[in-house]
């Protein structure tokens, strides 16, 4: 089974609905993976390993008998620990949820589980889905290069799909926080459209931001997964009502006269020249396949970041309101942090945040007749070394050892959270790696509703390309990184 662990998806999804792989052998296959790299990396939370064999069981039965429910069926997935599982713990990286067992499914388990997917686990994530982890949690280490940051609350995920000890994963982004790990580790990772999918059983972050979306190693994976946890939701009111898409089957290669806009002053102003050469080389690679990539002005990009953290700060507050300040001693600086900035925010500071965002939303609307999709980056700089970042300041040193250190909270939302705000789609998807050996990624956003154009797009450039296919070599972790791409 010599690198069965990083076959796509689709690929084993279709070998599982041709028997000629045994989605039992594939689940212990990735179990004893599992074992003997996840004391390294730390990306799980608990396994379910019982679990696993019996769906699996099930769905090698059921397949057998001509029984095939979905491209998910007997394919191991994992879940991010925000994501209420029934039986099992799902601690949203709190230690005031450490013990907390949920006594029923999220929407997205309910599907994954009638699609026949097979549940490995739950992932680690920040904790209450911020930046940090709670003191008393071991974050999870970057796969490519255990020195190196993995990115934001969605890090488990991301760990876990690129270290190959799972074949996708379910994330959830309120500001980027599957985009940014996505990016971080060579993934290809979706926001959707707020609404697209349901949130029933999910511990929020941010109401109004926070959506969940696919983790996987391309944009057919990701297709096939999202295909299956989108859809209205009697149980969560917020959910749309538009039908689903088969998405795998809006896949093609064809782009040719898409639009596709670039701001530069947005995507390239302060931003490391090794992510603008992989941006120009990005552009490029979509002009060579027909697309027509065009300027335009990004609305409201100077103000986003205090736009996203006064509704964010606010709506934590409010999620957290029945714990917190009661139980404050048990939450971490960072979320506490967030929390005390809503609770002190005015009305009326909140009232004109939310009336600026009805702006944002419209201008984007207005943005995206002119074009189809817009292209960016998804961080401003590659992949930072750990001793890099100052956790407690939240401060980023951008130009390596004493160089003036930049608030990372804007860095990273920089390209992000337009999207959050708006409700429109984003994916992120490997195009490069920097020169220390670490996968960089770009962004495109769309119309809301239109995943199945991103996917479409990402899947054209990555027949074109081969970043999506490189994966770390998890034994070398801890040695040069120059080892490390093959």
């Amino acid at each position: 089974m010599t690198d069965l662990h990083f076959k796509t998806l689709t690929e084993l999804s279709e070998q599982i609905r041709m028997r000629s792989i045994s989605p039992v052998e594939v689940t212990r296959h990735l179990l004893e993976r599992i074992n003997e790299f996840d004391p390294m990396l730390t990306c799980y939370v608990i396994v379910t390993a019982d679990l696993a064999l019996r769906q699996a069981t099930i769905a090698e039965q059921e397949i057998s008998k001509g029984h095939w429910r979905s491209p998910l069926h007997g394919v191991p997935m994992a879940l991010k620990d925000l994501i209420s599982t029934k039986g099992f713990t799902t601690t949203a990286g709190m230690s005031l949820h450490k013990d907390d067992v949920p006594l029923f499914d999220a929407t997205v388990v309910q599907r994954l589980d009638q699609a026949g997917a097979v549940l490995l686990g739950k992932l680690k994530t920040t904790e209450g889905a911020l930046f940090t982890h709670h003191p008393s949690v071991v974050p999870p280490r970057h796969p490519w290069n255990i020195d190196y940051w993995p990115g934001v609350s969605s890090s488990g995920p991301g760990v876990a799909v690129a270290a190959g000890l799972c074949f996708g994963a379910l994330g959830t982004d309120t500001g980027g926080s599957i985009r940014v790990p996505s990016g971080c580790c060579g993934l290809t990772g979706i926001k959707p459209t707020w609404g697209r999918v349901s949130r029933r059983g999910v511990f929020p972050l941010a109401d109004s931001l926070d959506s969940v979306g696919p983790m996987a190693r391309s944009a057919s994976d990701a297709a096939a997964i999202l295909g299956v946890v989108a859809g209205s939701d009697s149980n969560d009111p917020t959910t749309l009502k538009a039908p689903v898409p088969n998405y795998a089957n809006q896949i093609s290669d064809d782009i040719r006269g898409l639009r596709i806009g670039v701001d530069r002053a947005f995507a390239t102003g302060g931003v490391h020249e090794e992510v603008v050469a992989a941006l120009s080389e990005t552009e490029a690679a979509l002009i060579e396949l027909g697309a027509d990539v065009r300027e335009v002005t990004v609305p409201f990009s100077d103000r986003l970041s205090d736009l996203f953290l006064v509704v964010c700060s606010t709506e934590a507050a409010a999620a957290h309101k029945e714990t917190y300040p009661v139980h404050a001693a048990e939450y971490g600086n960072e979320l506490a942090e967030l929390i005390e900035r809503g609770r002190q925010t005015s009305a009326v500071q909140l009232a004109e945040s939310l009336q600026e965002r009805v702006r944002l939303v419209d201008n984007v609307s207005t943005m995206f007749r002119e074009i189809d999709l817009l292209l960016a980056p998804t961080l401003p700089f590659p992949v930072p070394r750990l001793d890099s970042i100052d956790f407690k300041r939240m401060t980023i040193a951008r130009g390596g050892a004493g160089s003036d250190p930049e608030d990372l909270y804007s860095a990273c939302l920089r390209f992000t959270s337009l999207f959050n705000c708006s409700g429109n789609p984003a994916i992120s998807f490997p195009a490069g790696f920097s020169s220390s050996g670490m996968p960089i990624g770009m962004q495109l956003a769309g119309r809301q509703l239109e995943e199945g154009l991103l996917f479409r797009t990402v899947h054209a450039f990555q027949k074109s390309t081969r970043w999506h296919t490189r994966h770390p070599v998890i034994p070398n972790a801890v040695r040069q990184v120059s080892n490390l791409v093959r």
